[in-house]
């Protein structure tokens, strides 16, 4: 019966997301700016992803990297649906001048998840060994993209993801606490015994109040486990808002300034 229902919340919120997708894009051409490639690992699988360049680059200059994790409905292999939510904010003449950088947004196989706590969703949740292959090749493109473009800055690596994306989000974070320099998880969780992993990394997660797809209990549970192992992470809760709390976090101006204010102290 939980499952039954799991699957209805989420056919239910693709339905809404694919009826929204051409509002969403009607007045940008995110194609302009986002450009269309491919990772390919050593084993033949591929991972499509959009990549954002700044728009100029000064010499000697270092840029961060952001990493945008998409949410269930845009799976695929189309490597376009995953721009629908988050990207946009990214691409605003304001903001690609105020701050400069690198945005990665791959997109997840429809065989596949971000993170394995969507296949679970229970209290009890515990993190596997192993990461999914998504997200597996998710972080191995950020190495390959070091390497191609050496003025990424390697002391601001940021990833941010909704809804599916919030979960991989969290789990990125804990199989890599040492690489990430801030995270923003929305509507997502993750395994609460590996909070203490987290205490030092600037983490700003967000939810609805109203969400009955992802239980904001996920977020809270998540948020106060980091305080107790002595971290200091921002939570907001908006609390007349549904699934959709990533619309209002990502037009918030304060996030991008908190973001790309974050950098890792060596």
């Amino acid at each position: 019966m939980q499952k039954i229902q799991y699957l209805v919340r989420w056919a239910i919120l693709l339905c809404l997301g694919n009826f929204l997708l051409a509002m969403h894009f009607s007045d940008v051409n995110l194609s302009d700016r986002f450009e269309k490639k491919v990772y390919k690992d050593m084993q033949g699988n591929k991972l499509p992803y959009r990549l954002l360049k700044p728009k100029v680059l000064d010499q000697g200059g270092k840029y961060p990297l952001v990493v945008l994790l998409h949410g269930i409905g845009e799976k695929g292999d189309d490597n376009e649906a995953q721009l629908k939510w988050g990207a946009k904010e990214f691409t605003t003449d304001d903001n690609m001048a105020k701050y400069p950088c690198y945005v990665a947004v791959p997109q997840c196989p429809k065989s596949d998840f971000w993170a394995s706590a969507l296949r679970d969703m229970s209290k009890d949740f515990k993190m596997p060994e192993e990461p999914t292959q998504a997200l597996q090749m998710t972080l191995e493109l950020i190495d390959v993209l070091q390497e191609e473009f050496p003025n990424i800055d390697p002391d601001r690596l940021y990833i941010t993801g909704l809804s599916m994306g919030g979960f991989g989000t969290w789990d990125a974070i804990q199989r890599k606490p040492d690489l990430f320099a801030a995270a923003v998880p929305i509507c997502g969780g993750g395994d609460i015994s590996k909070a203490d992993r987290l205490a030092k990394i600037p983490i700003w997660a967000f939810h609805g109040a109203e969400d009955l797809v992802v239980n904001p209990k996920w977020s809270r549970d998540m948020v106060e486990a980091i305080r107790k192992t002595g971290g200091n992470p921002k939570y907001t809760e908006y609390p007349d808002v549904g699934h959709n709390s990533w619309i209002p976090a990502y037009s918030d101006p304060e996030l991008f300034e908190w973001l790309f204010s974050q950098k890792k102290e060596r």
